[in-house]
């Protein structure tokens, strides 16, 4: 399952690490109730936040201690959401079960991929255009307009091929374990003559969890985000809600616009992805609504489902 950065950092909130733990209390519930209904379970979670105020921090004490690389900020974030994560499940799940693990997990990335010519993945806080503007000449950062929201710092997002920790990420499982992988979309490295080395970058989580979980050969991709379902006309007076869905008829409406690259947009390409890769389901939907879509008959899911197809509904 996927979660993303910013569902440990509220709306108007600046970050604590009190709020945050508060966050992990919270998301950790729903997880549990899949443990206990018998699922295994592997999170990713996003950075976004958590590295772009990482990065500022970096910035802000540059005359006091060395600036340390993108890549490896996004190292530091695993520790740091991993912990989090790993704390909040050991608390709900109790002694008795096996553990919770996060591993430090790094993503093989190609070192001509076209995302490094072309930042687009958003990190850190929102800004006002006037703040925006600043920062984009004085450190030479790529801003763009985040969903109406405010400016954000983009950084390239390259595409993740494979894991160098999967075989001990499938080891853990096969033990009971849950485990936190991937954390931030992994530490992108790319292989040289010398061994692999980090580059700078922040790899997209959704499409971290598709790539993880195909190679897993998961029964399920489980995409959480705020709202219980994907929906087409979204902001519309037509807006309505898609619950079971063919990967042919997402496959439809993603080239039609209809998900934006900076909202919908890549948790819908990657629960395509996965199902293209031979997964049997994947599911977008808020965290209160997932185990129900995930059991769900069909027809049945309060969330969103994609599925290689969907049967016609029966008529009389």
């Amino acid at each position: 399952m996927a979660l993303g950065g910013n569902a440990l950092v509220g709306a108007g909130e600046s970050g604590t690490y009190r709020e945050q733990c508060a966050h992990a209390r919270a998301m950790a519930a729903p997880i549990a109730d899949l443990v206990g209904s018998g699922w295994k379970v592997v999170i990713v979670h996003g950075n976004g936040p958590q590295v772009g105020a990482l990065s500022l921090q970096q910035d802000a004490a540059q005359a006091v201690v060395p600036v340390q690389p993108l890549f490896s900020l996004v190292a530091m974030t695993q520790g740091e959401i991993g912990s989090l994560i790993a704390l909040a499940m050991r608390e709900r799940l109790g002694p008795d079960h096996p553990g919770v693990v996060s591993v430090g997990t790094h993503a093989i990335v190609h070192g001509d991929d076209p995302g490094f010519a072309a930042p687009t993945k958003p990190i850190g806080p929102f800004f006002d255009r006037a703040e925006a503007d600043r920062l984009a000449a004085e450190r030479g950062w790529t801003m763009i307009e985040d969903s109406g929201r405010g400016y954000r710092r983009v950084v390239p997002s390259p595409e993740p091929l494979g894991l160098l920790e999967l075989p001990a990420i499938e080891v853990l499982l096969a033990s009971g374990v849950v485990v936190i992988a991937n954390g931030g979309g992994g530490i992108p490295v790319v292989m040289t003559g010398r061994g692999y080395r980090g580059v700078d970058a922040v790899i997209d989580k959704d499409l971290a969890a598709e790539r993880l979980a195909s190679q897993l050969r998961a029964d399920a991709l489980a995409i959480v985000t705020e709202v219980p379902a994907v929906a087409l006309d979204y902001g519309k007076p037509s807006q309505r809600p898609l619950h079971d869905v063919s990967v042919e008829d997402a496959e439809r409406h993603l080239a039609a616009g209809e998900f934006p690259a900076g909202s919908m947009g890549p948790k819908v390409e990657a629960a395509v992805r996965f199902v293209r890769h031979g997964g049997p389901m994947a599911v977008i939907t808020s965290a209160d609504r997932l185990l129900a879509s995930l059991s769900a008959g069909p027809r049945c899911a309060p969330g969103t489902r994609i599925l290689p197809v969907v049967q016609p509904a029966r008529t009389r």
